[in-house]
């Protein structure tokens, strides 16, 4: 193949390619895109903040504070926005808030990062800056600051609180008091305790761990989040498909993977029927056969079936007779779940179950909520059927279908901040103030630091300001006349000196010793700490990039 060494890069790619060098070519744009995002997002930080209205491309509308649920909506293009777009869906799955902590960060140091490329520093003296202050935050500062450290052996329904309310109150404050004990109470119904070794001293040891998937929502529509409330056990969102019956104890379950109705021949075939005799004949054998099947059901001890598939109404007719309860589950993730509730296997063939593949329930109960019937499987928490509640339901109410799925984003917020507890039970101070004593001590290790770095270590500390600044602005206070106020009183000590978003005019703390403590608003070290790193890593990300060749994309057509 020939090259055109003239033509330079042009030459050498593919015709259609886009490329873009330099500081303000590629460094600048990436950072106004960044900023772009973070601005987008950043109103919507604390109890106060905005809810945006995104329509997908399915006109599928979502409204939401939730930076994790907003960020997955939008399409974003842009190579560097969708750094912080990957930032925030790790944070996410990690541990499922401060999502919003991680972008607004992110985009806050790239803002800086504009006014130091403009006095004339280079973009690596930057990033060398940014990573030294980032180490000291992250491997000495943040840990240093904690005011609180739950054991995970003692851990109770007001520790759970502690850490899920701030959370909740962050999506949907007013609520907060309502939700809060409902999520304690159900991944303390769920909670379980896993065996290990410890190497040091060679003795096994108990920890207690919450897994998410075992805390289901269950959405009605009507009624008022006040009428919300928790289930021990497994909720059908319908009722019993058998009708002698709305309620059973002392439950044995058998669930069938498939339709309970007579087998149908892999070939094709024809039954040529010459008279009555022989459709009556036809019918009795299926009948037959069918009955020896529920009737082997039924000598198990079986009393409810879960199906599925469909069930056919001679199926139906023998149950009825063998009273046997029957429920259709038609979702198979929602029949593994089911089955994990109530530790039963899900058969594909139609026959009795073994007494290993049969699951139990204490109780099965028919209600009516909302207009609608659902199927409540209650379990004993205390361990009365088997190992106890395996799966815990947060029956939510609200007027609204958008309200409802809101609510479900932060119950889910609620549940991972449970499960992060349980790792790790450090706390710090909330309400901005930790982000404040951190750029209090952060500038004070800038004036020990020699070189330009300094002017980057100043610039991150600036950067930590935007929370406490963002929280009052939501709050409708005056954001300027808070920060002066306290920078002043964590430069005198009072490191708990946080935004009081219901101190009316005032707006800052009381009590600047320990308000936080008093009104419970603390925030997880780990969750913490793992946003200000993804922040931390995609800013510097971005401010490496000096070069952007991006190919012609798949099926487009050269402009002329």
């Amino acid at each position: 193949m020939s090259l055109n060494a003239a033509a330079g890069l042009q030459g050498m790619l593919k015709e259609g390619h886009t490329h873009l060098e330099g500081v303000e070519g590629v460094i600048v744009r990436n950072i106004e895109a960044s900023n772009e995002l973070s601005r987008i997002l950043r109103s919507s930080l604390g109890p106060h903040g905005r809810n945006k209205l995104v329509v997908n491309h399915l006109e599928k509308i979502t409204v939401t504070s939730d930076c994790a649920a907003i960020v997955r909506e939008l399409e974003i293009e842009h190579p560097a926005a969708k750094m912080l777009q990957l930032a925030a869906q790790t944070q996410d799955e990690e541990c499922g808030d401060g999502t919003n902590l991680a972008v607004s960060f992110a985009g806050e140091l790239l803002t800086q990062s504009t006014e130091l490329l403009r006095s004339g520093l280079h973009p690596s003296e930057i990033v060398t800056g940014f990573r030294r202050a980032g180490d000291k935050l992250t491997l000495e500062l943040l840990p240093s600051l904690v005011i609180r450290n739950v054991p995970n052996t003692d851990m109770d329904k007001n520790s759970l609180m502690d850490a899920i309310m701030p959370v909740l109150a962050a999506k949907q404050y007013g609520s907060q008091q309502i939700l809060a004990p409902l999520v304690a109470e159900a991944c303390l119904a769920v909670m379980s305790n896993t065996d290990f070794e410890d190497t040091a001293d060679t003795m096994s040891s108990s920890y207690k761990i919450v897994n998410p998937e075992s805390v289901r929502v269950v959405k009605i529509l009507g009624g008022h989040v006040a009428q919300s409330h928790v289930i021990y056990g497994y909720v059908a969102q319908r009722g019993l498909e058998t009708t002698f019956t709305t309620h059973l104890t002392g439950v044995k379950v058998t669930v069938f993977g498939c339709g309970i109705e007579a087998s149908s021949t892999e070939a094709k075939a024809t039954v040529l029927m010459k008279n009555a005799e022989d459709l009556m004949g036809y019918n009795k054998s299926e009948e037959k056969k069918m009955e020896e099947l529920i009737k082997a059901i039924a000598d198990t001890g079986t009393n409810l079936v879960v199906s599925g598939g469909t069930v056919s109404e001679m199926a139906m007719h023998f149950l009825e007779r063998y009273r046997i309860a029957c429920l259709k589950i038609g979702s198979k993730w929602e029949l593994r779940r089911f089955c994990s509730a109530v530790q039963a296997t899900a058969l594909v063939r139609l026959g009795p179950a073994t007494p290993d593949e049969m699951g139990s329930c204490d109780e099965v109960t028919v209600q009516e909520v909302g207009g609608k019937f659902i199927t409540v499987f209650s379990q004993s928490p205390e361990g009365g059927c088997r190992n106890g509640c395996r799966l815990s339901t947060i029956v939510l109410r609200a007027s609204t279908s958008n309200v409802l799925a809101d609510l479900e984003r932060a119950v889910e917020d609620g549940v991972h901040a449970a499960r992060m507890l349980c790792k790790d039970g450090r706390l710090v101070a909330g309400a901005g103030a930790t982000e404040l004593e951190l750029a209090y001590r952060i500038r004070t290790f800038a004036d020990s630091c020699p070189g330009l770095d300094q002017y980057a270590i100043r610039a991150f500390a600036k950067a930590l300001e935007f929370v406490p600044k963002t929280l009052a602005e939501n709050a409708g206070h005056d954001s300027a006349e808070i920060l002066a106020r306290l920078n002043a009183a964590h430069a005198h000590g009072h490191k708990l000196a946080g935004v009081d978003i219901e101190g009316g005019i005032d707006g800052v703390t009381g009590n600047m010793s320990g308000i936080d403590l008093e009104t419970k608003v603390l925030d997880l070290l780990s969750t913490k700490l793992n946003a200000f790193r993804l922040a931390i890593d995609a800013a510097l990300t971005v401010l490496k990039v000096d070069q952007i060749i991006m190919s012609k994309p798949a099926g487009a057509k050269l402009k002329k």
